[in-house]
């Protein structure tokens, strides 16, 4: 069981004692510090903030304590109910609220929550921030409202299709191609808000949804992160119902990977890639993502023109760098699309109609559009990590062991050879180290990854 605190939010096990799992008084104390934090940012009678969560199964439990710990610090609460990560912070622009909270934990399985903050223009806090609110979490001066000035608690459950409506604005989204390719499409919503939002999403589209684990009960059918080996399901789904394509995302919605007409995997870190291409040949300009992500986006920036630009992992510092830059598309290799002509974050209905529009242009078959790009293979693996290993010592041992090769050191240790690379990071999530390869086949990507598992095991004595 674990309470994980950093600068991104607070996300933990449910149950156990508070300090350390996300209990209720975990969850009560850290909205008492955004609230104070929100409350200090802008001096004024009343603020609001939009609450939303995904499905899982703690979600109404502890959406019920944020809100009501923010009611009692006097501010307004937007009642969003289950939504999903891009639709709150769509809402908190359109309600020019002081920020919003997510109530999800991602990709992590069911025993897991958190609380994921924004700030204003309802986008994800920066470090800054981040380290604000947790030192206010551990003060004693939290001060909350008297009885005649207690905030109120507004419900609007029309956000998801509001979300929509802006997702089809959207000037590089084509309706009428996406509705003349026909499309058939099975989507798995691991029976989150993903099940609500996609299958509204492709209805208005005029695409025929096939609906797999999409009952928002939180009782995921399978690991809720998008990787092949949890997939299974879908994949024979797409190839038995003879659809185009099957669509997946994680609980909240800001994940996002594609099945091939063959039920195979299209490749989350594809996703990017294709919408990019796309963008990109609409309009010229420049791309970010993190340094996990694949070199194919590259390649196709360059393709058309652009430059590329890598940031730290992190939602955060891909949207911190895509503002530096000026990009006209970036995200995350994990299937995140972030597209600043609607909002900066990842969202996968924003890349749900940026693939099919892609797609019913091009008049191809999934498969043919993933042969078409630059073939990568990666391999994603971890360690767990004890209390006793000094990851920073163990990072610094292998950046030094590598220092005659392309090392970057702004998040962990990246080191690019000729023809693959390595990324390795201490997980702000979960505690683990990541270790992310690439290379020309899945072979040697699984290669390297193995040999530096070992490499570091030998530096650990472990």
């Amino acid at each position: 069981m674990t309470l994980i605190k950093s600068i991104s939010g607070i996300r933990g096990t449910i149950g156990g004692k508070p300090g350390e799992n996300l209990t209720p008084i975990d969850a009560v104390k850290f909205a008492s510090a955004y609230g104070t934090f929100i409350k200090n940012q802008r001096n004024k009678e009343t603020h609001r903030v939009v609450v939303g969560r995904d499905a899982r199964l703690s979600g109404e439990m502890l959406q019920q304590l944020v809100m009501q710990t923010l009611v009692g610090m006097g501010i307004d609460v937007i009642d969003l109910d289950l939504s999903t990560t891009p639709t709150v912070e769509v809402a908190v622009k359109l309600e020019h609220a002081d920020g919003g909270i997510i109530l999800t934990a991602s990709h992590n399985p069911k025993q897991w929550n958190a609380l994921k903050l924004l700030d204003s223009n309802g986008e994800f806090l920066n470090a800054e921030a981040g380290a604000e609110i947790l030192k206010l979490s551990e003060s004693a001066d939290l001060e909350y409202i008297d009885v005649d000035h207690l905030g109120e608690i507004h419900k609007n459950d029309a956000y998801i299709d509001i979300h929509i409506d802006e997702v089809l604005d959207l000037e590089l989204v084509d309706e009428e191609a996406i509705k003349a390719a026909n499309f058939k499409i099975v989507v798995d919503g691991v029976n989150s808000t993903g099940g609500i939002a996609i299958p509204l999403l492709l209805d208005r589209l005029g695409v025929h949804t096939v609906k797999l684990y999409c009952d928002p009960n939180g009782h995921f059918p399978h690991n809720p992160e998008p990787l092949k080996e949890h997939l299974g399901d879908i994949c024979a789904l797409v190839k038995e119902e003879t659809a185009d394509l099957g669509i997946v995302v994680d609980p909240d919605v800001d994940r996002l990977a594609f099945i091939d007409e063959t039920g195979e995997m299209f490749g989350e870190e594809y996703t990017l890639v294709a919408c990019a291409d796309y963008v990109l040949s609409e309009k010229s300009g420049d791309t970010v993502s993190n340094l996990s992500s694949s070199r194919a986006l590259r390649d196709i920036t360059e393709k058309h023109g652009g430059n590329y630009h890598a940031a730290a992992v992190g939602e955060v510092n891909v949207v911190t760098k895509m503002k530096e830059v000026g990009a006209v598309i970036g995200g995350e290799g994990n299937g995140g699309i972030i597209y600043p002509e609607s909002h900066y974050g990842r969202d996968a209905l924003v890349g749900v109609a940026l693939f099919l529009t892609h797609l019913a242009k091009k008049k191809i078959k999934v498969s043919e559009l993933r042969a078409s790009y630059p073939a990568y293979y990666m391999s994603k693996k971890k360690i767990e990590l004890t209390p006793e290993l000094n990851v920073d010592a163990i990072l610094k041992t292998i950046s030094e062991t590598y220092k005659n090769e392309d090392v970057n050191t702004i998040d962990g240790v990246k080191i690019d050879f000729e023809k693959h690379w390595v990324h390795l990071r201490k997980s702000n999530t979960e505690p683990i180290i990541r270790i992310y390869t690439e290379a020309s086949s899945q072979v040697d990507a699984d290669k390297v990854a193995d040999d530096m598992i070992a490499e570091i095991k030998k530096v650990a004595s472990i």
